[in-house]
Protein backbone atom coordinates (compact mmCIF):
# COMPACT_ATOMS: atom_id res chain seq x y z
CA UNK A 1 0.00 0.00 0.00
CA UNK A 2 2.55 2.47 -1.04
CA UNK A 3 1.84 6.09 0.24
CA UNK A 4 2.55 8.85 -2.57
CA UNK A 5 1.64 12.04 -0.91
CA UNK A 6 1.01 13.41 2.76
CA UNK A 7 -0.69 16.84 3.09
CA UNK A 8 -2.63 18.08 6.22
CA UNK A 9 -2.82 15.41 8.36
CA UNK A 10 -4.26 12.93 5.58
CA UNK A 11 -2.03 10.16 3.66
CA UNK A 12 -3.23 9.56 0.44
CA UNK A 13 -2.40 6.22 -0.68
CA UNK A 14 -3.16 3.37 -2.89
CA UNK A 15 -3.47 -0.76 -2.80
CA UNK A 16 -2.18 -3.38 -4.84
CA UNK A 17 -5.67 -5.00 -5.43
CA UNK A 18 -6.77 -1.41 -7.37
CA UNK A 19 -5.04 -2.43 -10.73
CA UNK A 20 -8.04 -3.57 -12.38
CA UNK A 21 -9.90 -0.62 -11.42
CA UNK A 22 -9.07 2.84 -12.99
CA UNK A 23 -6.45 5.14 -11.83
CA UNK A 24 -7.48 6.41 -8.08
CA UNK A 25 -6.14 7.54 -5.14
CA UNK A 26 -7.63 6.57 -1.10
CA UNK A 27 -7.06 9.61 1.41
CA UNK A 28 -7.48 8.17 5.10
CA UNK A 29 -7.03 10.64 8.36
CA UNK A 30 -8.85 12.29 11.00
CA UNK A 31 -11.00 9.56 11.04
CA UNK A 32 -12.25 9.23 7.72
CA UNK A 33 -11.41 7.59 4.30
CA UNK A 34 -12.12 8.72 0.86
CA UNK A 35 -11.48 7.30 -2.72
CA UNK A 36 -11.01 9.74 -5.45
CA UNK A 37 -11.36 8.90 -9.22
CA UNK A 38 -8.06 10.90 -10.91
CA UNK A 39 -9.82 11.48 -14.49
CA UNK A 40 -12.96 13.14 -13.29
CA UNK A 41 -11.97 14.25 -9.70
CA UNK A 42 -14.79 12.13 -8.15
CA UNK A 43 -15.20 10.71 -4.92
CA UNK A 44 -15.92 7.21 -5.51
CA UNK A 45 -16.45 6.97 -1.90
CA UNK A 46 -16.13 8.40 1.21
CA UNK A 47 -17.05 7.98 4.74
CA UNK A 48 -16.28 10.12 8.30
CA UNK A 49 -14.32 13.45 7.03
CA UNK A 50 -16.00 16.77 7.44
CA UNK A 51 -16.89 18.80 4.17
CA UNK A 52 -13.60 21.03 4.77
CA UNK A 53 -11.51 17.69 4.67
CA UNK A 54 -13.26 16.58 1.77
CA UNK A 55 -12.93 19.70 -0.58
CA UNK A 56 -9.29 19.54 0.61
CA UNK A 57 -8.92 15.91 -0.14
CA UNK A 58 -9.91 17.36 -3.68
CA UNK A 59 -7.86 20.24 -3.66
CA UNK A 60 -4.64 18.62 -3.21
CA UNK A 61 -5.70 15.77 -5.72
CA UNK A 62 -6.41 18.14 -8.25
CA UNK A 63 -2.74 20.27 -7.21
CA UNK A 64 -1.16 16.54 -7.39
CA UNK A 65 -2.73 14.30 -10.05
CA UNK A 66 0.38 14.30 -12.15
CA UNK A 67 2.42 13.41 -9.74
CA UNK A 68 -0.13 10.62 -8.34
CA UNK A 69 -0.66 9.20 -12.03
CA UNK A 70 3.02 8.67 -12.13
CA UNK A 71 3.51 6.75 -8.94
CA UNK A 72 0.17 4.95 -9.88
CA UNK A 73 1.70 4.11 -13.54
CA UNK A 74 4.98 3.14 -12.02
CA UNK A 75 3.76 1.13 -9.20
CA UNK A 76 1.32 -1.07 -11.66
CA UNK A 77 4.02 -1.38 -13.98
CA UNK A 78 6.41 -2.64 -11.57
CA UNK A 79 4.15 -5.32 -10.07
CA UNK A 80 3.89 -6.64 -13.45
CA UNK A 81 7.57 -6.65 -13.75
CA UNK A 82 7.06 -4.75 -17.06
Amino acid sequence: MPTVLRKYGIRFHFYGSDMTEPPHIHATGHGGSAKVWLDSLEFADQQGFKSSDLKRILEVVNDHRTEILEAWNEFFQNLHGE
